[in-house]
């Protein structure tokens, strides 16, 4: 069943009614028995929002952090991840940069090298590696 805000153009009753399919005749008015209806734009109301939960960055990385490997908090935690992982399967703008670190001191370390990225061809102080 369908719901449709409605406006009778007769009387100018507004009023909701639901209807078996999109394609079913146009209902007449409970106020005037009119079949002169229109049916209205109204705004969609969503109930709650969406979420795309605990990024990578925020899940368990020790066993204190499962209290102890607790069955009801790890398998929490492994549905939360497969959700994410399956978010980030469809909308990859949402995915981590996953390619192992290179190097991480020095030069490094505000911005890691990571596998795939150019070699930069000079060091902070003009020396060519």
């Amino acid at each position: 069943m369908l719901r449709y805000d409605y406006r009778c153009a007769d009387c100018g009753e507004r009023f909701e009614l639901s209807v078996p399919s999109m394609s079913s005749p146009t209902p007449h008015c409970p106020s005037c028995d009119a079949d002169a209806l229109v049916k209205l734009v109204t705004a969609v109301r969503i109930g709650g929002a969406a979420t795309s939960g605990p990024s990578r960055s925020l899940m368990p990385r020790s066993w204190e952090a499962t209290r102890g490997g607790d069955k009801d908090v790890v398998r929490g935690w492994r549905d939360a991840a497969v959700r994410r992982e399956r978010l980030e399967e469809r909308h990859p703008e949402l995915a981590p940069d996953r390619r192992p670190v290179l190097a991480h001191e020095g030069q490094f370390a505000d911005k890691p090298l990571r596998a795939g990225d150019p070699w930069p061809s000079a060091t902070p102080s003009g020396e060519t590696a």
